[in-house]
């Protein structure tokens, strides 16, 4: 089985930055995608980013595109999602995730991001 481990959440001011880390244990074979997604109050669980383990392919939700990157450590199984130019719009909760095969199917506990006005 795999566990994720989160960090990096925190209270931050529009403008402001924060850099998310996500460490995988456990059984990773198999594991051909890490990514992030976000659910604020009320919504729907949204793609935010996502990172091949193979060839390191990056993609983005529009919302995110040129303010988030996205990177990964393959020797640590780790994954980071650095966030620049904060909005309160991005505040959520973000969730870790890997994808073994077509979807993302686990997940680890959630940091909330909050971004104050």
């Amino acid at each position: 089985q795999v566990q994720l481990a989160e960090s990096g959440g925190g209270l931050v001011q529009a403008g402001g930055s924060l850099r998310l880390s996500c460490a995988a244990s456990g059984r990773t074979l198999g594991t051909n995608a890490m990514g992030w997604f976000r659910q604020a109050p009320g919504k729907e669980r949204e793609f935010v980013a996502g990172i091949t383990w193979n060839y390191g392919f990056r993609s983005y939700a529009d919302s995110v595109k040129g303010r988030f990157t996205i990177s990964r450590d393959n020797a640590k199984n780790t994954v980071y999602l650095q966030m620049n130019s904060l909005k309160p719009e991005d505040t959520a909760v973000y969730y870790c995730a890997v994808r073994s095969g077509s979807d993302y199917d686990k997940w680890g506990q959630g940091t909330q991001v909050t971004v104050s006005s």
